[in-house]
Order: C-alpha cells, then sequence, then structure tokens
C-alpha cells in the first residue's frame, strides 16, 4: 500500500522565504486576523487529516468505485464518514469569504492544502473543490437573495456545488449546447436537457448539491453568444431555507473510468426542473468561467500533488530495493546487492521528479499569492495587474503541471518496475488518476491556444512582459552574485528564448492562422520550462544565503543540488522546442486529409 507524508517543510520554504506570506498579510487588511504561525498550525493539522483519514481510502477507493443503483449514487466505503468529518472540522471553508462563514485565509495557503488533498485522495478532493469554485462564481454573479441562500450552505460543505456544461453532442464547442431555458411568471425558470461528464453531479456525501447549468433562453442568438447560467438545486427549497422536495434532477448513470474512480461522474438529466438565472441573459459563459478558471489552478495543482506522492512512493522504493552495483563500485558490499538509487538512470528519473514537483510548488504559491492581490489588495491597479498575470498564467498552470504530472507519475511507476505495473504498490493508480487532469476543464490542447492566440497574440504580448519584467528584476538583482552566475545565465537564456519565440509568433501568426495552432503546445512548454528556471533561480538564492551555519544545512544543500540539476538538465528543453516552433505549421497542414 503507498504512503504520503504532507512536505510540511517545503511548504513553509516556499511560503515564507521564497515568497513571504507575511508581506501579503501585512499588505491586505483582509488578512490581519491570520498570522504565520496561525498559518504553520493549519497547514499541520490539514497534514494530519490528510495523512491520517483521507490518504488510507485512497486505495480502497479506487478499488470500490462509486456505485450506480436504481437512480442513487453511492461513494465508496468510509467516504461518507470522511466527508462528514473533514466537513465538521471547518475544512472546505478555509479559503471561503467569512462574509458568508468561511475561514478568509489567503489562496496561498490553500493551494498548498489542495496539494495534500490531490496527493492523499484526488477523488475525495473533487468534491469540495468544486464546491469552492461553485460559491466564488455565485458571489461574484448572483443576486443577494441567491448569494445569501446558497453560498453560507456551500461554504460550511453542508451542501457541495458542481458545474454542468458537456452535452453528448458538444464537448469544447459549447456554441452547440441544447439544454433549454423557458421563463416562469415568478422570476424562475424550466431547465431541460442533458449533461455529461459531470464530476460530482450525485453522490450521497451530502443532503444537497448545487448545479450551475449552462442553457439557452428560448429567444437566445445561436452560438457561444446566447448561453445563460442558472442555479438549479437538487432539491427545492422551503420558504425558511430548508431542503424541501426534490427537484426533476435526475442522475441517469455514472461513467466507469480509466481512474478517479471514486468521484462520482455522471449523466444528468434536467426534466422542467426549477432554476434561477446567474448574472444576466446570454452572459452565462462568462459567469461560468469564474468557476472554470478557479478549477484550472485547482486541477494544475492536482497534477502537482499526484507527482509529489508517486515521487515519495518511488525514493522509498529506490533506496529499499536491491539491484545490481553502483557504476563505481559496491556502496553497500554488506549486502547482495546496492539499492536501485545508486544507478545512474534512476537518479535523472528522481532528480526529475523532484526538480519538477519543487518549482511547480513555487509556482503555484506564487499564483496563489496574485490571485489573493487580485481580490484584496487596496489599490485598484495593483489588483487589475494582478488579474492580468493571472490570466496570463492559468492556462501554463493547468497544461503544464499536468503534462509534467503525468511525466512525473510515469517515472515513478517505471522506477518500480514490474512492482509499479500492479495495483498492490498504488503507483498505477496515480499515473490513472492524473491522466484525466490532461484533458477535463478544458484540455490542454486548448489551453496552449489559449495562451499563445488570447493571452499572447490578442493583446500584442502586454500581459507577457508582466512575467518577464519580474525575471529581468530578480537577473539584474543577482548579475553581481558570482555565486549565482550558474543558475543567472540559463534562466537568461531561457527568457531571451521565450522573447524571440512570442515575437516571432506575433510577426507571423497574423500572416497565417495555422501558425498559432502549430506553435501552442510547444509555446506552452516553453514558457512553463522558463517559468520553473526563474522558481528555481530563486530557490537557489534563497539557499546559498542561508546555508552556512545553518541547522538545516542538508535542507538548503539539497535544494542547490536540485537547482543545477534543473538548470543543465531540464531547462536547455527550450532550445529545441524554439527550434520546432520556428519550422512553422507546413509540415503539419501540408498533408491532404485523405492521405492520413
Amino acid at each position: 500500500m503507498p504512503s504520503y507524508k504532507a512536505p510540511i517543510r517545503d511548504m513553509q520554504f516556499v511560503l515564507q522565504e521564497v515568497w513571504s506570506v507575511e508581506n501579503l498579510l501585512n499588505t491586505c487588511p483582509n488578512f490581519a486576523e491570520i498570522s504565520p504561525d496561525l498559518i504553520d498550525a493549519v497547514l499541520e493539522e490539514a497534514a494530519k487529516i490528510n495523512e491520517t483519514l483521507l490518504q488510507p481510502l485512497n486505495q480502497s477507493g479506487d478499488q470500490e468505485g462509486c456505485q450506480f443503483d436504481n437512480g442513487k449514487v453511492s461513494t465508496p466505503k468510509g467516504f461518507k464518514e470522511a466527508y462528514q468529518t473533514y466537513q465538521e472540522s471547518g475544512w472546505p471553508a478555509i479559503a471561503a469569504d467569512p462574509n458568508y462563514g468561511g475561514q478568509g485565509f489567503p489562496q496561498m495557503v490553500n493551494t498548498l492544502n489542495e496539494e495534500m488533498l490531490s496527493s492523499s485522495n484526488v477523488s475525495f478532493s473533487l468534491y469540495p473543490g468544486l464546491t469552492h469554485a461553485v460559491a466564488n462564481a455565485i458571489e461574484q454573479h448572483a443576486t443577494e437573495e441567491l448569494k445569501n441562500t446558497y453560498i453560507p450552505q456551500l461554504t460550511s460543505g453542508e451542501w457541495t456545488g458542481v458545474m454542468c456544461l458537456t452535452e453528448p453532442h458538444c464537448g469544447s464547442d459549447l456554441g452547440l449546447l441544447r439544454t433549454k431555458a423557458e421563463s416562469n411568471d415568478d422570476g424562475t425558470y424550466n431547465i431541460s436537457g442533458t449533461k455529461i461528464f459531470i464530476t460530482g453531479g450525485d453522490h450521497d456525501l451530502t443532503d444537497n448539491i448545487v448545479h450551475l447549468v449552462l442553457a439557452r433562453l428560448t429567444d437566445a442568438p445561436a452560438g457561444v453568444k446566447g448561453i445563460s447560467l442558472f442555479l438549479v438545486s437538487k432539491h427545492k427549497l422551503n420558504e425558511d431555507n430548508s431542503i424541501g422536495e426534490r427537484n426533476h434532477v435526475s442522475c441517469g448513470s455514472i461513467e466507469h473510468k480509466m481512474g478517479i474512480k471514486a468521484s462520482a461522474t455522471c449523466v444528468i438529466n434536467y426534466d422542467n426542473a426549477v432554476g434561477y438565472l446567474v448574472g444576466e441573459p446570454n452572459r452565462g459563459l462568462n459567469a461560468m468561467f469564474t468557476v472554470m478558471n478557479t478549477e484550472r489552478l485547482a486541477i494544475g495543482v492536482e497534477g502537482l500533488g499526484l507527482g509529489e506522492v508517486a515521487y515519495q512512493n518511488a525514493l522509498l522504493y529506490a533506496k529499499d530495493r536491491l539491484q545490481g552495483r553502483a557504476p563505481q563500485g559496491a556502496t553497500h558490499p554488506e549486502k547482495s546487492a546496492d539499492p536501485i538509487i545508486v544507478h545512474p538512470n534512476v537518479r535523472r528519473m528522481l532528480l526529475t521528479m523532484k526538480a519538477y514537483n519543487e518549482a511547480a510548488r513555487a509556482f503555484a504559491v506564487w499564483v496563489g499569492m496574485h490571485v489573493d492581490l487580485e481580490h484584496h489588495h487596496p489599490d485598484a491597479e495593483q489588483r487589475q495587474q494582478a488579474a492580468n498575470f493571472v490570466a496570463l498564467v492559468t492556462p501554463i498552470v493547468k497544461a503544464y503541471f499536468t503534462d509534467v504530472g503525468l511525466d512525473v507519475c510515469n517515472m515513478g511507476l517505471q522506477i518500480l518496475g514490474g512492482h509499479g505495473y500492479v495495483s498492490e504498490w498504488g503507483m498505477e493508480q496515480f499515473v490513472r488518476d492524473v491522466r484525466i487532469a490532461q484533458i477535463y476543464e478544458g484540455t490542454n490542447g486548448i489551453q496552449a491556444l489559449d495562451l499563445v492566440r488570447r493571452k499572447l497574440l490578442a493583446n500584442n504580448g502586454e500581459h507577457l512582459a508582466i512575467f518577464t519584467e519580474q525575471v529581468d528584476k530578480f537577473i539584474n538583482e543577482q548579475n553581481n552574485n558570482n555565486a549565482m552566475q550558474e543558475f543567472i545565465e540559463p534562466l537568461n537564456n531561457a527568457l531571451t528564448t521565450l522573447r524571440d519565440v512570442s515575437q516571432w509568433l506575433l510577426d507571423n501568426a497574423g500572416k497565417n492562422p495555422a501558425e498559432a495552432g502549430a506553435a501552442s503546445t510547444e509555446y506552452l512548454h516553453l514558457f512553463g520550462l522558463t517559468a520553473f528556471g526563474f522558481m528555481w533561480a530563486k530557490m537557489a538564492a534563497i539557499a546559498l544565503n542561508k546555508i552556512d551555519g545553518s541547522a538545516e544545512k542538508d535542507f538548503y544543500t539539497a535544494k542547490i543540488h536540485t537547482a543545477r540539476f534543473f538548470m543543465q538538465r531540464l531547462l536547455p528543453k527550450v532550445f529545441s522546442l524554439k527550434q520546432i516552433i520556428l519550422t512553422g505549421s507546413n509540415t503539419l497542414m501540408a498533408m491532404p486529409e485523405e492521405l492520413f
């Protein structure tokens, strides 16, 4: 059975030493009552509940899966009781608005809580994670009446929330959706249609589920400009907001999936279900993007969380499994063979896993800090600047983290060899579970197109400068630090490469529309590698400054070794990505369709 230990020390390093959560607490009045010590206590308690309550249910939950019987969905054994404990302990409310009963912790902190959830039990994490995103959308777009009626129960976790977009005939092309909404005299709407792939669409964890549903009004224009958003509750509410009779919402079936088997993925049918308009008519997609962008950041962290638990179990195995001798001679002559961690190829995989995970954690917390600044900074200009940064990097977090997460989990399986392929050891589950992260909440190919078309080309590279200027500032600060040159020089080269490729796209995509699509995935990976290089350079600078005389010398020494590995063995991939992009779209588009 696999194990998990929350990497609390590394989380504290990122929060306190790399990004100084204390500066955020002092900048934003909303966080005035929160201290770094309180944050440490919260992380430690989160680690306990994830390690002792949720992780032990992960493998059994995968083996049992969710069950569908006569229209009812049940979660695996232990999940309902675990959710009750989780909910009663206040964890769904950790980053929620205090005006609705939330605890109001920064997203910087909640990002790490989300990582722990994904590492310990990713299927379980999807129930409270989606609920948080739904509550955010209601808060930003709904009427005061709807906010006061639904957000407190979503915040507490008494009810859960889901988003309902996809239909049998349309996936990412939401302009094709057919679910309809007919207005009633009392201001409500009757919602009819079928939605598929609805994560948490039905289950037995809570008594009520709040659906945010995309549908068309009867007089709506065609395409995405005719989509509205509606709140549809599984149960109608009585006048005192208690749960009343069942709404005309039903689960038709659940999917039998490759992974996340303890997460109920449902077909949901609406048959004149009573719903309430959220936001403006025909502006539903805009409102739903509040949910989707929150979830895209969370799904990126899902890739990190599964990569972390895969690394931990691969490392334990590599230190214990005896096979062969080290190239330089026996390192454990008293044993029949050396542990496989002595072999260069195993070390390559372990260091790659470690380097990607720790860079992703630093980057995720940096983005979380900007989410906090976007919503809580007292200066409007600073809020807008932070919002632009979050918009720029959201597709990178979602797509690059999950692409890398699959690579990391695959390397973990490879290290375990045959044991990795059998279910007993748990590693194959991580591979299966992480695979969906590249698909849902907008496939990674669509995220790459979003990065190139909307975040680079649409504003002529202005948003890119928000990132590059911060990296430039750091490089200039370190230029006279001789000890940092082995990290600064490759970072500067990667940044120059990112700028060159960005300019090439700005110059050429307008001439040939296929260029953006042809370059998009490689461009996103190039951007992700450069961002991770920035993370490692920052972490190396801190480690070099603190290593001498520190009681944690080994911790900081490991940072320097890993940073050096990343700069020399992983970051140079930016040059090959540049070469691929500059070949253009012709080799992709030239072959006639009938020749495939």
